[in-house]
């Protein structure tokens, strides 16, 4: 009998040959509940079979997939077709590449994937999952701008920055992360250049290991904390360059 598990993927970046490999290395099963951290493209070739991949792994397994920025941007992109160079210069150009070899249905049924993804989960135990972060003090019920949970990196500048000594019930200890007893977070790479584990600041952990760039794809059971990680996901793609 398979113990149910709470498992939280970072950001894929098209990377689908790490990520079916780091669900194997975690002997992932349907009894599994898999939150996925968001920027499921732009950075390597294979942007549309990575999303069909995970519209085909939802069908099988409990999936929560959050938003992240990228995934809005390539929304926006289907939506209008309009040019946005930062976008492009940042892995967008690669997923445009994808999406221009195949289909208008596919089109179709991805922008519904977009569409629907979450902005935030916040389990019953007081964990809470979003891509990457929150700036209202009284929590992420009074953000006053979606795309907060999305873009913002002051999170994780701020769990870095704060005193590992500092209590909880300090006047000082910054209000933002008292009303969760964990927050998982992507979006903001630990390392661009190697292999890293996740790591962890005050009460944040951040699953971002750099798969768009030299480190590679981690997936991280919440109760245990034990991770698995793909091999550095360039190796995976050696004649491209990923966002690097």
């Amino acid at each position: 009998m398979s113990i149910k598990r709470t498992l939280v993927i970072g950001d894929v970046h098209s990377g689908l040959k790490a990520l079916e490999q780091v669900l194997k290395r975690a002997a992932v099963t349907p009894e599994d509940i898999l939150i996925f951290l968001g920027d499921y493209v732009d950075g390597w070739s294979t942007a549309v079979e990575t999303v069909n991949f995970l519209i085909q792994l939802s069908k099988t397994h409990d999936c929560i997939f959050l938003r992240g920025n990228h995934d809005e941007l390539c929304y926006d992109w289907l939506v209008d077709g309009g040019d946005n160079p930062l976008w492009l210069q940042h892995g967008g150009s690669a997923t445009m590449e994808s999406y221009q070899k195949t289909d208008t249905e596919t089109k179709n049924v991805h922008m519904l994937f977009y569409q629907d993804l979450k902005n935030y989960h916040l389990d019953e135990e007081e964990r809470l999952f979003l891509h990457a972060g929150f700036t209202n003090l009284r929590g992420i019920e009074y953000e006053y701008f979606k795309q907060t949970f999305y873009w913002d990196r002051t999170l994780w500048e701020l769990a870095r920055s704060l005193d590992p000594n500092l209590a909880k019930d300090d006047p000082a200890y910054p209000k933002r992360l008292t009303h969760y007893r964990e927050i998982y977070i992507g979006h903001t790479p630990i390392s661009k250049v190697k292999a890293v584990e996740p790591r962890r600041a005050a009460n944040v952990w951040n699953i971002d290991t750099g798969a768009a760039f030299k480190g590679p794809l981690t997936v991280l059971d919440v109760d245990t904390k034990r991770f698995w990680q793909s091999d550095p996901v360039h190796e995976l793609y050696p004649d491209e360059n990923g966002r690097n």
